[in-house]
């Protein structure tokens, strides 16, 4: 699956994993040495994460049902809880520097291709 960024025309990841689970979503990035360009978890339904016991930088994007774009965070740090984003339906976490690459930010329009 892809996640493309349809405002700015550019391709979020081209390796897109859905945690739709209990388990998966508690699982997410934890143990992970790294987090390789190209990829994204999406943890559906989630509207706050924590990056405790990370190893690396994340890039966020809380999104509504719809796909739009609520809030971006680039380059939070480990050890962090974020927000409570009220209207996200979606988190997507992407390795940092993506949104700055791909100039995705808030109120983006974003589609998952199958």
């Amino acid at each position: 699956m892809r996640l493309i960024n349809q405002t700015q025309n550019t391709i979020l990841a081209e390796d897109v994993f859905i945690a739709d689970t209990v388990f998966k979503r508690a699982k997410g990035l934890l143990g992970k040495k790294e987090f390789l360009s190209g990829q994204a978890l999406i943890l559906k339904p989630c509207n706050s994460v924590h990056t405790f016991f990370m190893r690396f930088l994340i890039d966020l994007l809380f999104v509504d049902n719809h796909y739009k774009v609520i809030k971006a965070l680039p380059g939070v740090l480990p050890n962090r809880i974020s927000c409570i984003f009220w209207k996200a339906h979606l988190v997507i976490e992407l390795p940092c520097g993506v949104l700055k690459l791909t100039k995705t930010r808030n109120n983006d329009q974003l589609l998952l291709d199958q």
